[in-house]
């Protein structure tokens, strides 16, 4: 059985991966990679803000206390 290539949308046109040059092909990957690291870096942003809310509480219950 013969496999199935992949179909591949850019601003609406569909390209299989043998319509592709390399080059074509490498700039999809690093796409795909860069993408990745966006969605990782997206998460590091919500963690971060989210420590930095937990120790702006901790500073607000802080400065309650001395009063």
């Amino acid at each position: 059985m013969a496999e199935e290539q992949k179909v591949i949308t850019i601003d609406e046109v569909e390209y299989t991966e043998d319509q592709l040059s390399d080059e074509a092909k490498a700039c999809i990957n690093h796409i795909s990679r860069l993408d990745q690291k966006l969605n990782a870096a997206k998460l590091n942003v919500i963690e971060i803000q989210r420590g930095r809310d937990a120790f702006f509480a901790d500073l607000k219950m802080h400065l309650e206390s001395m009063d």
